[in-house]
C-alpha cells in the first residue's frame, strides 16, 4: 500500500508554518530564517516535519507570526491529519 503524502505520521508533530509564510505576504523560507535566528535548511526541515523545534524556538516562530504557538504546531491524529485546519482570527 502506497502512503497518502496529504497524512502526515500518527503522532508526530505538524505545523502550518508554509501556510503562515504565505499568509503573511509571501514570505520566504529565507526571510523567516533571518527574522527567528535558524537558517533556510532549518525552516525546509520544520516545513517537512523531519525536525521539531525547540520551545524557544517554537516560541520565536509564533511571535514572528503574531499568534500563538498552539496555532503554528499541533500534534497529528492517529490518521496522521491534522486535528483541525488552521485556525482563523475571529471577525470583528
Amino acid at each position: 500500500m502506497t502512503p497518502d503524502p496529504a497524512r502526515g505520521v500518527p503522532g508526530k508533530i505538524g505545523n502550518h508554518i508554509r501556510q503562515l509564510r504565505f499568509a503573511h505576504g509571501q514570505m520566504t523560507q529565507e526571510a523567516l530564517a533571518q527574522a527567528v535566528g535558524i537558517t533556510r535548511q532549518t525552516v525546509i526541515a520544520l516545513e517537512a516535519e523531519r525536525y521539531a523545534p525547540s520551545l524557544d524556538l517554537a516560541l520565536r516562530l509564533a511571535a514572528e507570526f503574531g499568534i500563538g504557538v498552539d496555532r503554528v504546531f499541533f500534534r497529528r491524529d492517529a490518521d496522521g491529519m491534522p486535528p483541525a485546519p488552521l485556525p482563523t482570527e475571529p471577525t470583528t
